[in-house]
């Protein structure tokens, strides 16, 4: 039986919309609005209980928004531990615009968490006697939460011998690779950010993340190049996949929608090649659904033998 938890620090309401042009300083008419549950994390786990997994996932919730973002993981039967907070769930939103076919994404910044709340979202996350787990955290960090959330977590998840997965940015995921993980998802300007290097070739990105590696960092370096495909490296082998020949309806929770199908198959016990092709499969998916939809199971289904996973 699968035993996957995600946790997401900064989790939202995902609102997306339409208009036919953005312009300044008018009223500006929008489409139908759709609402989503949303934050790195909670995709993931949506995607998970969609290809058919076992997941829950842990979040802080406060406000009316943290009401709606519960009631919505509850339409799509994900299990959640929110942990209530004194500040209210974020919201964010994205505008197709229709006359070019451009995406525009605004994220707000989320609640303060008091010590108090953080420390109880880490605390939960871990549950003695409950089996080996992998623990995926993913998104961002809100103010109140120190830098080295994710490291603790990763602490945390060693201890109890649980598999911990990480897709963050900038200091949280420099933090979180001291400490030590399982699995990182950085996209080329992560990775690049990180490293400070050009990264213009997959040999610079294949020898980007053997360094990670060697360190101690992490024990499988997942890199998404976006139109470019993906490379997935380890210590003593690596994989690469070219991008599927789609035409983006939305890219919002691609990324998520990549990582949830590689944890998802990981979690069975699958071989990592499996894995990735996965991932791929899903993360292609999510890029026919508009909004913040993400990947729908009979699209990654009939995706997945198109997917081409080759070593490097």
């Amino acid at each position: 039986m699968q035993n996957i938890i995600t946790v997401t620090i900064n989790p939202a309401i995902d609102v997306s919309t339409s208009v036919e042009r953005l312009e300044p300083s008018i009223k500006l008419r929008c489409g139908p609005a759709r609402r989503d549950a949303g934050g790195g994390g909670i995709n993931v786990a949506r995607v998970i209980r969609r290809l058919g997994g076992e997941v829950q996932a842990i979040f802080p919730a406060g406000g009316l928004p943290g009401e709606m973002l519960a009631r919505l993981l509850e339409a799509e039967a994900v299990p959640t531990l929110a942990i209530p907070i004194a500040g209210e769930t974020r919201e964010d939103f994205t505008v197709l615009e229709r006359s070019t076919g451009r995406e525009y994404r605004f994220v707000l910044e989320g609640p303060e968490l008091s010590w108090t709340e953080w420390s109880a979202c880490l605390d939960s996350a871990i549950e003695p006697g409950d089996g080996p787990a992998i623990i995926v955290a993913s998104g961002s960090l809100p103010p109140g939460v120190p830098a080295d959330f994710h490291a603790r977590l990763a602490s945390n998840a060693r201890t109890a011998g649980d598999r911990m997965v990480l897709d963050a940015s900038g200091p949280a995921l420099a933090a979180g690779l001291k400490a030590g993980v399982y699995l990182i998802k950085p996209n080329l300007r992560e990775l690049k950010d990180l490293t400070g290097m050009p990264l213009d070739d997959d040999g610079e990105r294949l020898a980007a993340a053997r360094e990670i590696i060697a360190r101690g960092g992490a024990e499988l370096v997942a890199l998404t190049l976006g139109e470019a495909g993906a490379l997935l490296v380890a210590a003593d082998r690596a994989w690469r996949a070219p991008a599927l020949p789609i035409r983006p309806v939305s890219t919002v929770g691609a990324g998520d929608s990549f990582l949830a199908g590689m944890v998802h198959a990981l979690a069975a016990d699958r071989p990592i090649e499996d894995a990735f092709r996965l991932g791929m499969a899903a993360g292609s998916a999510a890029l026919l659904s508009p909004g913040t939809g993400l990947c729908e199971a009979a699209e990654v289904e009939r995706l997945l033998p198109m997917v081409a996973v080759s070593p490097v």
